[in-house]
């Protein structure tokens, strides 16, 4: 039975629904507030001084030792930011392996990701991927970072997916992310991720006049496994070599009355207020648990990698590639001691969720933490 704060969980493997009810319970809410925010925009191209017209994800992170650390999260959020408001029953959960597909020398991030679910009434530590997306960052954590990202079809997995990159950004896909995105994928790491996830809506009439900032943030729970293939390390004696914790908030748009223009410069400089005095609150509230890093989360794979170490050769011999994940089996890979068995990479990659040694938490785990009281 679906909680009833959690209503969304019964969408949980399907997306279009999901994404349809999470889009009307944030404009019935906004609406709530009393305030004329009619129309729902989404985050519009940041244009450079020479005319670029750039994707952008304006968004903030903190990383913590432990998910256990942002006990409160949603009381820090709803007591301490005057203006901030959590949007009723839009929280939500995913479990999801992310892949790092270029190494630290790269101009830009590669990744791949799927989100996990499981068959009903499965065993619990099985999960199965669906809802593929294959991304290009620039690269680190901090600012806004140019953001591309396409879905790839599941019946191929093994698509090139520059094409569909241009096919979606067209004109405004720099030069330099397209020839990026040509190139062939290569597994350096796995990160396997569970994500408590909820949005928020800012309003500051006293620096942005009628328009309010529409904010996903989350609560993240991961591991990183130690190799590519996510097989046993001996040097850190485990199949993991990291786990961790990351408080994320990301704005997804703005709400303004029905024809409203807003000014390019006037909303950019809402989104990075914003950001900000999310920032402030969550650093004070967190400071004794936060780890200082500049590292996005792929970058995080590939210097947990690196420090246990793996080497560049290591993983070009390995030549390993995202769809192999996706298979119960790769055909391709034989066990080091027994040449007639494959290697299950599904399997491996479900232990990044459910090692015994570093469980990730359940997703009702997160979001009861999350909305725990601070007294």
């Amino acid at each position: 039975m679906t909680n009833p704060h959690r209503p969304l969980f019964k969408h949980i493997r399907n997306h279009t629904a999901l994404f349809a009810e999470l889009a009307q319970l944030r404009n019935n809410y906004a609406h709530s507030l009393g305030m004329q925010f009619d129309q729902f925009h989404k985050t519009p191209k940041l244009i450079t001084k020479s005319g670029q017209r750039l994707s952008i994800e304006p968004e903030r992170s903190i990383v913590l030792k432990n998910f256990s650390a942002a006990r409160g999260l949603k009381t820090i959020l709803s007591t301490r930011i005057l203006g901030f408001h959590l949007v009723t029953n839009s929280d939500i959960g995913f479990r999801y392996p992310t892949a790092a597909l270029a190494g630290l020398d790269a101009p830009y991030i590669k990744r791949f990701r799927s989100e996990y679910f499981h068959r009903v009434d499965e065993n619990r530590d099985i999960c199965r991927p669906t809802n593929l997306s294959y991304g290009i960052k620039s690269r680190g954590k901090s600012d806004n970072r140019e953001e591309y990202e396409v879905w790839i079809p599941e019946q191929d997995v093994k698509l090139d997916p520059s094409p569909l990159f241009v096919n979606k950004y067209a004109e405004d896909l720099p030069e330099a992310v397209r020839t990026f995105a040509a190139e062939p994928p290569v597994v350096h790491g796995w990160m396997g991720v569970k994500r408590c996830a909820f949005e928020g809506i800012y309003y500051n009439k006293a620096l942005f006049g009628d328009i309010a900032i529409s904010v996903a943030l989350s609560l993240d729970a991961y591991n990183i496994g130690a190799k590519p293939d996510l097989s046993m390390s001996s040097e850190v004696g485990s199949s993991i070599c990291l786990g961790g914790a990351e408080v994320e908030w990301e704005v997804m748009g703005y709400f303004a009355p029905k024809q409203m223009h807003v000014e390019h410069d006037h909303i950019w400089s809402a989104i990075n207020h914003t950001l900000e005095a999310i920032s402030a609150p969550l650093e004070e509230a967190f400071a004794p648990d936060i780890l200082t890093t500049d590292q996005s989360k792929t970058e995080r794979i590939l210097s947990a990698v690196a420090s246990a170490g793996v080497s560049d050769a290591a993983i070009a011999e390995q030549n390993l590639k995202p769809w192999e994940f996706l298979q119960t089996m790769s055909e391709e890979r034989k066990k080091n001691h027994d040449a007639s068995r494959s290697v299950n990479f599904l399997g491996r990659l479900n232990r990044l969720f459910y090692h015994p040694d570093m469980p990730l938490p359940s997703l009702k785990e997160l979001h009861f933490l999350a909305q725990q009281s601070l007294d």
